[in-house]
């Protein structure tokens, strides 16, 4: 009985297509729709404050309906962590755009978090930076899952730093200073790729 034998060059090629691609630190995913992972909150301009501290809401900004900016109020006060945005266009001709826009840019998804229904459509990249950040990043189609937002959406962030702001939080129960400062020139909103994708 014989039995099935790969050749050396043919099975590192088909190890190398079940890794995950890397790339240059440099190129790795800080920012989207003009926020950046790890500034400063305050700023921002045209966006409006929460009575929640540690959020931020914004609508209408730069080709996204709305989305919600989560920043840190203990082990990293003021500092953005997370970035969760919902694109204007809902449509799936749209998300597979993205997608697309996205795989030339970053490579191939890290995995694949959707359902098997075709309900949930979440593709998730994992990057680490140059300064040894871990950064999460997913794109989402949601078609009818009312647990979700429907359409599609882009979420950018630093799961290691969130994990660290709630164990500070918990560990202190204290709240941050109020920060009322906010800036009243608005900027102008520009609804291209330079906002749609991260970069």
């Amino acid at each position: 009985m014989k039995t099935l034998a790969f050749p050396g060059t043919l099975l590192f090629f088909l190890l190398l297509l079940l890794l995950p691609e890397t790339m240059p630190a440099e190129e790795i995913p800080h920012e989207i729709g003009g926020f950046v992972l790890g500034s400063n909150v305050t700023d921002y301009p045209d966006i409006e404050y929460s009575n929640f501290l540690k959020e931020v809401v914004i609508y209408d900004w730069h080709g996204f309906d709305k989305g919600i900016i989560s920043y840190g109020i203990c082990e990293f006060p003021g500092e953005i962590v997370k970035i969760k945005l919902k694109y204007g266009d809902s449509s799936k001709s749209f998300f597979k755009t993205l997608l697309k826009k996205y795989t030339e840019k970053y490579g191939k998804p890290t995995e694949w978090k959707g359902d098997s229904f075709g309900i949930l459509h979440i593709w998730k990249w994992k990057f680490v930076d140059k300064e040894n950040n871990h950064i999460h990043m997913i794109l989402q189609h949601n078609t009818r899952n009312a647990n979700e937002n429907i359409g599609n959406m882009v979420k950018l962030y630093y799961p290691d730093r969130i994990e660290l702001e709630q164990l500070c939080f918990t560990k202190k129960c204290t709240t941050p200073a109020d920060m009322n400062k906010m800036m009243q020139q608005k900027m102008p909103k520009q609804d291209d790729w330079e906002y749609l994708i991260p970069k």
